[in-house]
């Protein structure tokens, strides 16, 4: 086994786990500040300039807060259950390309952990198990707030699956591939997919919003019906563990957005700046546009956040069963009579 190439691996795992961990704790702070500003106030603003230590505060506080463990409580499960959230939302970063390869004399490293051929149905799978650790935590909790939370997250999860998995079949009758790089490669210059699929895309980011449990589907998390939710009975950094997860969930799915439709690490004029820059710094340049169509992706959450009120649950059911899933049928019927039409002429 070459030595380089895992050595190579480590460095990239660790900087994507050190930058997913970054963002999580500053994604807190932006949702402050954007709140605020939505709604006139200054947000934090103490805690160094301009508050921008108020993650680290955060944090601090977390870790030295009193860990409680309710008595009825499934202790080893009460326990697994926030490990097991934070777990399966960083390993999603695996297989998402964060910018073209870098050539350093005859060493060409790809900015991408790895390049599995179903990672499309990769990515689907973790999205799959991270609802496990919502189910266990509010079961292990023994409180019946926790547990109907536990109960919405899942039928939640599967039904908003289905018209994702129904948006991105689409998606793959027009890339013929599954592969997250090559999906991405194919994006080249201004030939980004949203431009092919906007009717998927869409599908495709309203259901992101509900695998995430954010506003207007946080209903697993319905304060004013459930308390706290799944989490109510956690305290210190377990719940700090539930935050981070649903926050790294985010940046996530915003990052699997922009790889499937807006072209990921790809923009207008990049041979140019290839030619122009090197081998070493044109991919850096992808890897910063990719983070900025990231970054616009988070905003777009937290914008949705504080401007549109929460579904009740029948209307999250309604939505998920009887409009998106028949729209995302329409959408394949149509995509491929589109197809059959361009291959015949």
């Amino acid at each position: 086994m070459d030595i380089a190439f895992v050595i190579e691996k480590f460095v990239l795992v660790a900087i994507i786990f050190g930058i997913s961990l970054l963002i999580a704790m500053y994604s807190t702070y932006a949702e402050r500040k954007v709140a605020a500003f939505l709604q006139d106030r200054l947000g934090p603003d103490r805690a160094g300039p301009f508050g921008i230590l108020q993650p680290l505060a955060d944090g601090v506080k977390m870790f030295m807060k009193e860990e409680i463990i309710p008595t009825n409580a499934s202790k080893w499960l009460f326990m697994v259950g926030p490990g097991l959230a934070m777990l399966t939302a960083c390993i999603g970063t695996a297989v998402i390309p964060w910018g073209s390869a870098i050539t350093v004399g005859d060493r060409v490293i790809p900015l991408q952990v790895t390049d599995i051929n179903v990672g499309i149905l990769y990515i689907f799978g973790v999205v799959s198990l991270g609802v496990y650790g919502v189910m266990i935590g509010g079961w292990a909790s023994n409180n019946k707030y926790s547990l109907l939370s536990a109960i919405r997250a899942a039928s939640q999860n599967i039904s908003y699956e289905i018209a994702m998995g129904l948006s991105i079949i689409a998606l793959l009758l027009v890339t013929n591939s599954m592969s997250l790089g090559e999906i991405v490669a194919n994006q080249h210059g201004w030939r980004w997919n949203v431009l092919y699929q906007p009717l998927g895309f869409l599908l495709f980011m309203v259901c992101s919003f509900a695998e995430t449990n954010r506003a207007p589907f946080d209903l697993p998390e319905c304060e004013t019906e459930l308390i706290g939710g799944y989490h109510t009975e956690y305290s210190s950094m377990k719940l700090g563990f539930y935050l981070f997860a649903e926050y790294i969930n985010m940046f996530v799915s915003a990052a699997v957005m922009a790889s499937l439709y807006f072209g990921g690490y790809n923009y207008p004029g990049m041979d140019w700046v290839l030619a122009q820059t090197g081998t070493v710094i044109a991919p850096l340049i992808g890897t910063a546009v990719f983070f900025l169509k990231i970054f616009a992706f988070i905003f777009f959450f937290m914008w949705v956040r504080w401007t549109i009120p929460r579904f009740r649950y029948d209307q999250l059911m309604h939505l998920g069963w009887k409009v998106l899933i028949p729209l995302a049928i329409a959408n394949i019927i149509i995509t491929s009579i589109v197809i059959a039409i361009i291959e015949k002429f």
